[in-house]
């Protein structure tokens, strides 16, 4: 079994929002996005060691090691939130380097219920190497081989990188912020030109699961700019799956630039838009 150590975030054993199916969920700490809508702001960046969430945490499972770095004691913890809170830098003390021995533990346990495992985050890709030593350990084993094995990704990442997991992932869920590059700057504080080229090339490569939209009213979801979304997505392909999400705040950071849920009513006329571009097979959220 390889040595090669994943920072897990934390682990979902049921999960039926994650992929097709009932699914194991594997959440990795460290993002190279920086979301305004971002759901799990906790997972963007790694714990730096600051202490500031030492004095909050009410059961004292947090003390600060000989190296300087928090120590989590997940036997003592009463499973408060107030590390989160206090942390300055959108982090968490609670993640943990494991090893692909230590998840499929679990997911043993869990497999009779289970279609398939996502790896998701923060950014799955930022750790390709441990998620493609987990894919193959997954089809290497006799009572796990059946389960698919689904990334859920931001797109930002590089050929080399979807290259390593192609043989072993049995397909990516990308996120499209937005088709516009200057509003996927203002919501993600990154360009989207390797969001686009991901998904070129895993839909070339019969690895392109899904595309989600996540859309934010008065922000990204100007009819023009989901018509011309819409467009772009069906000349890849008309029956691409697209899942449409409508934005909601419940976990969300406060933001300058205000945020809201879209209405009903707002919901179907971005699915009005979509289809009208060409897009056969959509799922709203």
């Amino acid at each position: 079994m390889s040595a090669t150590l994943g920072l897990v975030t934390d682990t979902v054993a049921f999960s039926a929002v994650d992929g097709p199916g009932n699914r194991f969920v594997v959440f990795l700490q460290g993002c190279n996005f920086d979301c305004i809508a971002c759901h799990n702001p906790f997972t963007i960046n790694v714990c730096d060691g600051c202490g500031a969430c030492l004095p909050v945490c009410p059961a004292g499972a947090l003390t600060q090691g000989a190296s300087g770095a928090v120590v989590w004691d997940p036997s003592v913890c009463s499973g408060s939130d107030r590390c989160l809170a206090a942390c300055p830098r959108d982090s968490t003390p609670k993640a943990r380097w494991l090893s692909v021995a230590e998840l499929l533990g679990p997911i043993r346990r869990a497999a009779p219920f289970l279609s398939g495992i996502t790896v998701s985050g923060g950014e799955a890709t930022r750790q390709a190497t441990f998620v493609r030593e987990l894919f193959a350990a997954v089809k290497a084993d006799e009572a796990l081989r059946a389960l698919t094995c689904l990334v859920d990704s931001n797109g930002a990442a590089d050929r080399a990188t979807w290259d390593l997991l192609h043989d072993v992932m049995d397909g990516a869920m990308i996120d499209l912020k937005c088709l516009d590059p200057a509003i996927h700057q203002e919501m993600t504080g990154q360009r989207n030109d390797q969001v686009l080229t991901s998904i070129l090339y895993l839909h070339a490569a019969a690895r392109l699961h899904e595309v989600r939209l996540l859309l934010l009213p008065g922000v990204n979801d100007a009819p023009d700019l989901l018509r011309r979304t819409g467009r772009w997505l069906a000349a890849l392909d008309p029956d691409l799956a697209v899942k449409v999400i409508g934005f909601r705040p419940h976990g969300v950071r406060p933001s300058a630039r205000p945020l809201r849920r879209p209405t009903d009513a707002e919901m179907e006329a971005y699915d009005a838009i979509l289809a009208g571009a060409g897009l056969t097979h959509r799922v709203l959220v």
